[in-house]
């Protein structure tokens, strides 16, 4: 076989994958949500809204920190609740001014991961800017050994604040880990194709048409769209903006990124964003919310649902 048709080959057997499932959500307009927590392991708080949100609510997957204090708290939950979806906030950055943070790795094996206190540095920009993609891949591995250590059942892996899609050889490091533990990443199609995307992430863009396809030849499911609100001066507007992104969802899978909490002293010393932590963690368990995600005939699934859909075509 030549090299050139072998290519062929594989992009046709990739881009077949994915259709079996997209044509069908397609041709019956079918939507379907993953609602999603980031953050959780943070701090107690956090843990303690995410999973009132979880059993209470519509909330069908979070993410754990697993550098972060209250890790062990969240990683007991997961265990003892294998029903619960729970992915990896693959994590390189410490964003809070007091309450910090530091790498799972000995620090000796990642230098550059770190600011001149010892912590990971805490934004976004002075990871892509220092890093060294090497020490990156050693980070990461630790943060997903640390998780199997702590019997944490992970079912996927995404991206604390967008630093491993800050540079296009991180993000070749996060999707090849997914690749390598059969994980699902959290990965848009066609970012490239969308103009506030490519303008947000370039580094996202650059790589997702190559990545998409080593994805989809795993049969890792892609997402076709991602939904994440920050604005709105009260929670009636939060609400508001939440219930018009559900009423506006195409068909396909979409992922809506949300934050929960309690507002308390401890998240308040840690963080301004406190109050609407808990105001999502209030959104997802409204009964109004939840009604009307059913009158919508919109799906709410997990990621290890999701994954189960490109692991098996639609109707085989």
């Amino acid at each position: 076989m030549s090299l050139r048709f072998a290519k062929l080959l594989f992009v046709i057997t990739a881009v077949a994958v994915w259709s079996d499932f997209a044509s069908a959500a397609e041709k019956t307009g079918k939507r379907y949500v993953i609602i999603h927590a980031d953050d959780v392991g943070m701090s107690h708080s956090v843990n303690v809204g995410t999973i009132e949100a979880m059993e209470q609510g519509c909330v069908s997957s979070a993410s754990i920190m697993v550098p972060c204090p209250w890790f062990q708290e969240i990683a007991l939950y997961a265990k003892n609740h294998p029903e619960k979806d729970f992915g990896l906030h693959l994590t390189l950055n410490s964003e809070w001014q007091i309450y910090r943070w530091g790498p799972v790795a000995p620090r000796a094996l990642v230098p550059s991961l770190l600011d001149k206190d010892g912590f990971l540095h805490q934004g976004v920009p002075a990871v892509a800017a220092n890093v060294k993609a090497k020490e990156v891949e050693i980070e990461l591995r630790a943060q997903i050994q640390r998780a199997r250590d702590f019997q944490v059942p992970f079912t996927h892996l995404d991206t604390h604040m967008g630093a491993l899609v800050s540079r296009p050889d991180l993000v070749e490091v996060y999707v090849r880990l997914g690749l390598e533990f059969n994980l699902p990443v959290l990965f848009i199609r066609d970012a490239h194709k969308d103009e506030r995307t490519a303008k947000e992430y370039p580094a996202l863009a650059e790589k997702t048409a190559e990545l998409s396809l080593l994805l989809d030849d795993q049969r890792l499911p892609i997402l076709d769209s991602l939904a994440q609100f920050y604005g709105g001066e009260t929670h009636q507007q939060r609400k508001d903006s939440y219930l018009r992104s559900l009423r506006e969802l195409k068909p396909g899978v979409t992922e809506i990124i949300i934050h929960c909490g309690i507002d308390n002293l401890e998240l308040q010393a840690i963080t301004g964003s406190s109050a609407n932590r808990d105001g999502d963690r209030r959104i997802f368990t409204d009964p109004e919310v939840m009604q009307e995600i059913k009158t919508l005939g919109i799906e709410v699934i997990t990621w290890k649902q999701f994954h189960a859909m490109t692991a098996k075509p639609v109707g085989k």
